[in-house]
Parts: structure tokens; sequence; C-alpha cells
């Protein structure tokens, strides 16, 4: 709990915009928990909020990681502003986008049924390709600037921002065929929460762990240089076998799904 106040303390000096956007997610959280013990409605053989509440968790996650990476860069107080309030925003929006759709009992992607909620489901693109190209920003600033860490976090975030563009790069392709399961139709039977297909392909396995890349890599690397009595170059190594390891189950995740097989068959 230390850490998690102490990270938060430093994200709300640095930004305070960006900081009550994760509030504001976390309220998200409980809005949906609540609508779940409420709300009957399913979608799709699930209870209407669960993707909001999948959502709300990974977008505050995402955020409140961005806020505090970004202090570690050598950034102007105005580049370090634009960046962060502009991801807090989109990504406000977007999941405010998700809820709105929630109540209404409808799809928030893929759902071109009528004008209205097709020109929604293309905002949401529009709002996430704004947050790759800050990503793609990220890996080149890390590539060209010393960040206010060692060695191996900084290796170990480049990793995690490279591998989250793959994963971003995944829902592009969930978009691109209107579904995310392979094989099967969307719905059906799925893992308890995830909800990922056990029937058939679920591009999604390979999308949620892409994502979370910038969270799990940089972690290890920090556990490394802490942790483990090694000099640099064995922490480097160890950092980047972490991150081939990683990169190669997201690899098999999306290889599975896109040939049909469900990663768990219930």
């Amino acid at each position: 709990m230390n850490t998690l106040s102490q990270l938060l303390k430093t994200v709300k000096g640095s930004s305070p915009i960006l900081y009550w956007v994760v509030i504001l997610h976390f309220i998200f959280m409980l809005g949906c928990l609540l609508g779940l013990a409420i709300d009957e409605r399913t979608l799709m053989g699930v209870n209407v909020w669960i993707k909001p509440l999948k959502f709300s968790i990974s977008g505050g996650i995402y955020i409140l990681t961005l806020g505090f990476l970004s202090t570690l860069y050598p950034y102007s107080n105005r580049k370090r502003n634009i960046i962060t309030i502009t991801v807090a925003l989109t990504l406000l929006l977007e999941d405010a986008i998700i809820i709105y759709q929630a109540a209404r009992g409808v799809q928030s992607h893929y759902n071109v049924t009528s004008v209205f909620d097709g020109m929604l489901f293309s905002a949401m693109g529009i709002l996430i390709g704004i947050n790759v190209l800050i990503m793609v920003l990220f890996i080149f600033d890390t590539v060209r600037l010393k960040l206010n860490t060692s060695k191996t976090v900084q290796w170990g975030i480049l990793l995690g921002w490279l591998i989250i563009v793959f994963g971003s790069w995944v829902g592009g392709q969930m978009i691109s065929q209107m579904s995310h399961n392979v094989g099967v139709a969307d719905g059906g039977a799925g893992l308890p929460l995830l909800n990922w297909s056990t029937i058939g392909g679920d591009l999604r396995i390979a999308h949620f762990f892409g994502i979370h890349a910038i969270q799990i890599i940089p972690l290890f690397a920090f556990w490394v240089s802490k942790k483990w009595n090694l000099n640099r170059r064995k922490e480097l190594i160890a950092v980047t076998i972490f991150g081939l390891i990683y990169a190669g189950w997201i690899g098999f995740t999306f290889y599975q799904a896109k040939i049909g097989i469900a990663l768990l068959k219930l």
C-alpha cells in the first residue's frame, strides 16, 4: 500500500489532471460492480457491465503507468503535460463510450448497426490511434534519451513499449475482421470474467498480454536491478531473455487464435 500511495503521490504531483482521470476510472470500476449486482441484462451471453468493468480497470492501470513513466523522461513540463493530458482525456472518452453503450445494452466495439453506433465505434478507433502514436513517440524517446532510472530498467521500459505496440496491432486485427473470435462467432462459452473463448480462437488474449507488457516487463527489470546480485551486463541479458519469452508467449497466443484454437477448453 505504501508503494501505491507513493506512486499516486508522484503522479498527482506531475500531472493532477491525469491523476484525477485515474481516480475516475476506479470510480467507474465501482459503478460497474454495482451494475453487476443490480442489473441482470446480458449481451452476447455475459452481463452488460463485464466489459466496461474490464476496460475501467485496464484503462486506469495503463493511464497510471504512463503517468509515472513520464516522470522518468527528461521532458519539459509543457511536453509532459501535453502527453499525459492527451492520454488521460482520450482514454477517458473511450471508456465513457464503452460505459454508455453498456448502459444502453448494446455493443461498443464492432457496432455499426446505426449511424450513431458507427460514429461511436469510429471515434474509439481514432482515440486509440492517437494513443498508439504516443506509444511510438515513447519508443523513440526511450532510445534517444537518458531516463532517470538505471539502464536495466530503461531497457525494460523500451521492451515494454515495443511489445505494447504489437499488442495494439493485434487490436487492429480485431477491428479489421470486426470480431475478436476466430472460427466461431463472438460470444458463447468463455473463461469467467475474462470471457476469452473456450470453443474457438480469441485474439483478445494476445491483445491483453500485449497491452500489459508496459507494466510487466519494466517491473521485472526493476526487480532484477534491485534484488538480483548481478552486474549490469547480466541484468540486461536477464531482462532481454524475459522480454523474448514474454513476446514469444504473445506470438503463440496470437498464432493459436488465428488458427481458431481456444487457449483453454473447458
